[in-house]
């Protein structure tokens, strides 16, 4: 079963043919080009695909996006909010490797234990969150100067130094 990266949402419907504006997260401008499809969420861990019929950049976050069977502006607002994700394959080809959204499936190390594995990153104005799962819990761990202390891209593993007792605010409810 192949993995899925989150890399932003539909934003708005545009026009009357059924475009959108997908705002996203991979860290550089693209249009997409040669990807054939994106997913949303149908229910937890199940997927549906939407098939790229064009897609071309509108700004640095941003991409117009027309989608298969959906040709109309009511279509389009149907799916406006839903999140939207990337097979493993097209995320590592279009996620910018500086980008914090290239985190994603990296493994996070705290003292030298790995804590779990980077499942979402929410970008906020001066640090960026991981979503990890602890012990069946989400968990959320910042990402700023004072806790990062280095990524090894090779091993795929970011190593944080963090706050005593975070961790064990999770543990322990």
């Amino acid at each position: 079963m192949p993995e899925y990266f989150k890399i932003g949402k539909i934003v708005s419907a545009f026009g009357l043919e059924g475009e959108t504006i997908l705002l996203h997260s991979l860290g550089k401008k693209t249009s997409l080009k040669g990807i054939e499809a994106i997913f949303m969420e149908d229910r937890k861990t199940s997927f549906l695909p939407y098939f790229v019929q064009s897609a071309r950049i509108k700004s640095e976050k941003e991409i117009y996006l027309k989608l298969e069977d959906i040709a109309s502006r009511e279509e389009a607002l149907k799916i406006v909010q839903k999140e939207v994700w990337m097979e493993e394959k097209d995320f590592k080809q279009f996620a910018a490797r500086s980008a914090p959204i290239a985190l994603l499936g990296y493994h996070l190390i705290h003292k030298g234990e790995d804590i779990g594995v980077i499942a979402e990153i929410i970008e906020q104005p001066h640090q960026v969150l991981c979503k990890i799962l602890l012990e069946g819990k989400e968990v959320l761990i910042p990402l700023h100067e004072q806790t990062l202390q280095s990524v090894d891209n090779k091993n795929k593993k970011v190593f944080v130094d963090l706050p005593d007792g975070l961790l064990e605010i999770y543990k322990s409810s």
